[in-house]
């Protein structure tokens, strides 16, 4: 139904308020209505109106779900209706709805007394939703407000509670509280509603306000204790629980009255392929594609190369240049001289800024004095059962020292973090030169400072997106987790901050990294490589009875006991088992840079669909790499010493 600036893109009749508490209602109690979801200028609204009674009010449908499925129940018969609400829901005479606009109804005239019920509401306003109990005669809704009132519950009669929740999907996102299966909390429905649902934590615990903060201060010890409830949250956000509710379905039919719904669908994978890995890139296939100025030539087929087999390692040292950015793609031999003279002064620049600061200046600047300290501290135990940095007197420990402190001259907003020190030394044990180790370690620093940043938002999206990818992937092995207060997955915490630099051997890394950096096939492989991991180890762990503790203990110790070969090799396989899927969720589309991302919340109804709901869109070209945010100098959760004491 179409109007001057209005448009009905759902409506149901049959929807009732019920104005008496009582258990036997009575013809007058009963007020019967139309439920609407208009789009109106730049707003969408769930607008409700009565409509006139046709003839005698015994007709007012006492209709209740017979064995048949029907709905029938005839005007002699006395229903006996369990509300099945709680008093404060039950008695909507003391709380009666605020009025906004009303859109032309076809129903009450607005002097009559039932009309007075109308209401609107922006769905912008809502704060949650609550069902109905199961197996009730009639299925109602309840909407609470951001300002905390409840409009009056909504009882259909005749159905459409699940047709109604699966148009509001298209404008909102719709969790399950983890502590009431009953209530679904409302979020903007956009691909940061898992960051913003942090933020919500405090609807389930008084105590819930800190405890992500602590997590990110100290995830080994926290994720034992109260995190478990953003476990539970994510879950809430992200499962589903029945099957039959895909958004896709058709709308129940009316005379099919609901005792429940669900809007959240699972995803149906195809057989997982088989994926076969390369050799590495020699010197000699380099070569051939050089151009006669020194270009590298069919730089995308390359790059395809270095992903599906890496580099040999007598070519790290010049490949990497490129895969960080310090040298073009497209440049000559003579353009790469010119360059690297450029970036060689500029180093020295920023490191005589730090070299000629006096003692006395020092003492007065607790920010540099505080830098040079966690810096020479992390560096006299950073890899050092590697022959590059053994030795009390090593030099390489003086160029990573020098090297990070430059950074703090280039980076002074973020400085020094606890961690920089691991992306470092395997770029200066490959370039084996100071002022190439630190220009590449400014390119890795662009893909990764978000880690870094003292919020760690990057890092809660990252936790968040590794969780949906999890989630698609492997539901039973995401239910045990959570099952056992794990399935917040901060034991993969240090996987992301450092890409992983702790769990392989030093060799292995190396291959890691220059597969991750091209880019391919798509943004957050490394998200992908921990789900490998976790799927390499799902049976041992489930089959194993671990509690939280146990898993804990098990990730840690499979540091230096994976083959990075074998973990890339899974991860390409789940890439592409993901990507065959007709139906993936849009914001699995945009993790796997599938989809552009969602754009930001507007007044206007976006078109994204709910997480875990599927998409038929054909997909998109992929975005740009991500440019990541930035971190915490308290952070120190990184020596081995320090990552878990209780286990």
């Amino acid at each position: 139904m179409e109007g001057a600036g209005y448009r009905v893109v759902f409506e149901k009749g049959g929807v009732y308020l019920h104005t008496s508490a009582k258990k036997h209602q009575d013809p007058d109690s009963l007020i019967a209505g139309v439920i609407r979801v208009v789009e109106k200028d730049n707003d969408v609204l769930l607008h409700w109106a009565p409509v006139e009674e046709a003839g005698d009010s015994t007709q007012i449908f006492f209709s209740k779900k017979d064995t048949s499925g029907g709905d029938s129940c005839t005007s002699e018969e006395e229903p006996t209706f369990d509300p099945g609400y709680e008093p404060d829901w039950a008695v909507i005479s003391t709380v009666r709805p605020r009025h906004r606009h009303s859109e032309p109804t076809r129903g009450a005239e607005p002097s009559s007394p039932r009309g007075s019920w109308a209401f609107s509401v922006s769905l912008g306003e809502l704060k949650s939703i609550r069902r109905s109990k199961p197996g009730l005669s009639w299925a109602y809704l309840v909407l609470v407000t951001q300002a905390g009132g409840s409009l009056p519950a909504l009882h259909f009669h005749r159905g459409g509670t699940r047709a109604l929740l699966r148009v509001l999907s298209r404008y909102l996102l719709l969790a399950s509280s983890p502590q009431d299966s009953r209530l679904y909390l409302v979020f903007p429905h956009d691909s940061s509603a898992l960051s913003n649902s942090f933020h919500h934590l405090q609807l389930f615990d008084q105590d819930s306000s800190n405890v992500v903060s602590r997590f990110f201060q100290d995830p080994y010890s926290t994720t034992f204790s109260s995190f478990s409830r953003v476990t539970n949250f994510f879950r809430g956000a992200l499962q589903p629980h029945q099957e039959g509710a895909s958004p896709d379905l058709p709308p129940a039919p009316d005379d099919e009255p609901e005792p429940g719904f669900e809007v959240i669908s699972c995803v149906e994978l195809g057989p997982r392929p088989a994926v076969e890995r390369a050799p590495p890139v020699t010197e000699e296939e380099w070569a051939r594609r050089m151009g006669p100025e020194g270009r590298l030539r069919q730089v995308p087929e390359l790059k395809a190369r270095i992903f599906s087999g890496g580099l040999s390692p007598s070519l790290r040292r010049e490949a990497w240049k490129f895969l960080l950015g310090y040298l073009s793609w497209e440049g000559s031999a003579e353009e790469h001289k010119a360059h690297v003279r450029k970036k060689t002064d500029e180093y020295f620049r920023m490191k005589l800024q730090w070299k000629s600061v006096s003692p006395e200046q020092e003492r007065r600047n607790s920010l540099l004095r505080g830098y040079r300290s966690l810096i020479e501290r992390d560096v006299s135990r950073t890899d050092r059962n590697n022959k590059f940095y053994e030795g009390p007197e090593n030099p390489g420990l003086g160029l990573l020292n020098d090297i990070l402190l430059t950074y703090c001259m280039y980076h002074f907003d973020l400085g020094y973090v606890q961690g920089m020190s691991d992306l470092l030394s395997p770029i200066l044990y490959v370039t084996q030169n100071e002022v190439d180790a630190f220009w590449c370690f400014c390119g890795f620093m662009e893909l990764v400072h978000g880690n870094f940043e003292e919020s760690q938002e990057t890092m809660k999206r990252q936790l968040g997106q590794l969780l949906l990818l999890l989630r698609v992937l492997d539901p039973p092995l995401c239910d045990f987790l959570d099952s056992q207060d794990s399935g917040s997955l901060c034991f993969c915490f240090r996987w992301l901050l450092i890409w992983f630099k702790r769990e392989f051997p030093f060799p292995d890394v190396l291959r890691l990294w220059e597969v991750l950096w091209t880019g391919l096939p798509g943004p957050n492989l490394h998200l992908l490589v921990a789900c490998a991991i976790l799927d390499m180890e799902r049976d041992t762990l489930m089959l194993s009875g671990f509690g939280s503790n146990e898993i804990l203990k098990h990730i840690n110790e499979l540091t230096m006991k994976l083959s990075v070969e074998d973990v890339l090799t899974r991860a390409e396989a789940l890439y592409r088992q993901l990507t065959a899927c007709r139906e993936l969720p849009h914001n699995v589309q945009e993790i796997l840079g599938l989809a552009p991302p969602a754009e930001p919340q507007s007044p206007s109804p976006p078109a994204s669909p709910l997480p875990l709901s599927p998409t038929r869109a054909p997909p998109a070209p992929p975005p740009p790499a991500d440019t990541v945010p930035q971190p915490d100098s308290s952070l120190e959760i990184l020596p081995e010493e320090e990552e878990c004491a209780d286990s």
